[in-house]
């Protein structure tokens, strides 16, 4: 297996390969070309045949959802791109849209022509605003060239792409709840069913995807099914982008063949940092299960991930050494659930608040080892009993932190404290807060 397979990431150190005549000159646009003259039909086969799955968490066939849209219903249908990019060391999305804007545009062209959808939106945070600038140019240069508005390309086909700007809601990257917010209403998760599919924006059929998804649409139209489904594995198909950061050399974005461990990866970045040994790390993002040294060859693949306990999520690879407190790092991911909770489900808006307060006692050596199974038990009555996944995150790396780490959290009690030196500590929360390294 090729460790490194730049697809998306071909380009990005060229200084033009964000504009469009970048985008153009590395063959840019000759996909849609290709997808326009072939049916919609024809364009979700071909996307399902490729066995590409959506890279924005949960690793749903994406062809299988372009498919569930009702066609002949006399409904508008809409396309939506998620491009709320707000887990924890989550980095991936941000800088594809930063150096090449464009294949984002012409994978919404496409996917919105599979669907027979005449509307398309990207939903950013509104934090990145030089890469909203960004965007926002490359899709008014695609306006200009006839690849957006009224018959692209000759094809009879119209298509409008609004650009929204969000207000930083960690919520709003729930798809239930970006509708939510696209239309103008506070960003809670709805309850479904009616899942987007049957009654989305506006109460018409929508697809949610992805930054990442929508972006590697291009390459299995312009290269054929048959290629992508020949990169990965078995059941998780094609290439995608691994985030690298925390304490190791080179961080960065690694993009690589599903399937790839995190050995090979640090093996490219140069390894841990100097002196220093790996503890435990992330392998989808702060909201998936916790991972030791004991998993350096576990193929970081749906299933694979999956078989050892823990999901890929967003392929955030945030690595953490020797010197980390793992008490201090979960409790720094859980103050930042609560306070992202939206507050609608009770389980979640109280149960992190309370997860908040019994670490920050376990933190400073309060309290008995008694409350470590409270946390716990704390912890199952959040899981499964909330509208979306925030309450599922905020509990999984507490519960594999005791199952890994349960002596740390005992010792915090016996010393009256956190064990390690106030200058590992200091530099743990200078260097690693929101997860970034």
């Amino acid at each position: 297996m090729s460790k490194l397979t730049p697809v998306l990431s071909a380009h990005w150190d060229q200084k033009d390969s964000f504009t469009f005549s970048g985008y153009k000159g590395n063959g840019g646009y000759k996909a849609l070309e290709k997808a326009l003259a072939m049916e919609p039909d024809a364009v979700i086969q071909s996307v399902k045949d490729s066995g590409l799955r959506g890279r924005g968490g949960a690793g749903f066939p994406t062809g299988m959802k372009w498919g569930f849209i009702p066609q002949g219903d006399n409904k508008e249908h809409y396309f939506v791109v998620n491009a709320d990019e707000s887990e924890p060391g989550t980095c991936k999305d941000t800088p594809l849209m930063m150096a090449n804007p464009h294949v984002l545009i012409e994978g919404i062209i496409i996917g919105s022509y599979a669907i027979r959808a005449n509307h398309a939106f990207i939903y950013i945070r509104g934090e990145v605003a030089h890469v909203i600038r960004r965007v926002q140019q490359a899709i008014e240069d695609a306006y200009k060239a006839g690849y957006l508005g009224k018959n692209i390309l000759g094809k009879g086909f119209d298509l409008e792409l609004v650009l929204h700007v969000g207000a930083g809601a960690y919520i709003c990257g729930e798809e239930t709840a970006l509708l939510d917010s696209l239309e103008g209403f506070r960003g809670q998760p709805r309850l479904r069913p009616p899942f987007p599919a049957i009654a989305g924006l506006y109460a018409r059929p929508t697809i949610v995807n992805n930054v990442e998804t929508v972006a590697s649409v291009p390459s299995i139209i312009e290269n054929g099914p048959e290629w992508f489904a020949a990169i990965g594995t078995e059941k998780s198909k094609g290439y995608t982008l691994y985030s690298l950061s925390g304490h190791v050399n080179n961080p960065g974005q690694f993009e690589a063949p599903l399937g790839i461990t995190l050995r090979e990866i640090l093996e490219l970045a140069g390894g841990i940092r100097d002196g220093h040994k790996l503890k435990f790390w992330t392998p989808g993002g702060s909201s998936t299960p916790l991972f030791t040294d004991a998993h350096l060859d576990t193929p970081l693949d749906y299933e694979g991930v999956s078989a050892a306990g823990s999901m890929l999520g967003t392929k955030a690879l945030q690595i953490f050494d020797e010197t980390t407190c793992i008490v201090r790092a979960v409790l720094r991911w859980t103050e930042f659930y609560k306070h992202e909770s939206c507050g609608k489900c009770t389980p979640c808006r109280e149960g992190t608040w309370w997860l908040v307060q019994i670490l920050k006692d376990l933190e400073h050596g309060k309290g008995t080892p008694e409350d470590l199974d409270k946390l716990l038990d704390l912890c199952d009555n959040i899981m499964g009993r909330s509208f979306c996944a925030l309450a599922d995150g905020a509990a999984s790396p507490i519960i594999s932190s005791i199952q890994y780490f349960k002596d740390e959290y005992l010792q915090h009690l016996a010393t009256g404290g956190c064990p390690f030196d106030a200058e590992a500590s200091t530099k743990f929360v200078t260097s690693n807060v929101g997860g970034v390294k």
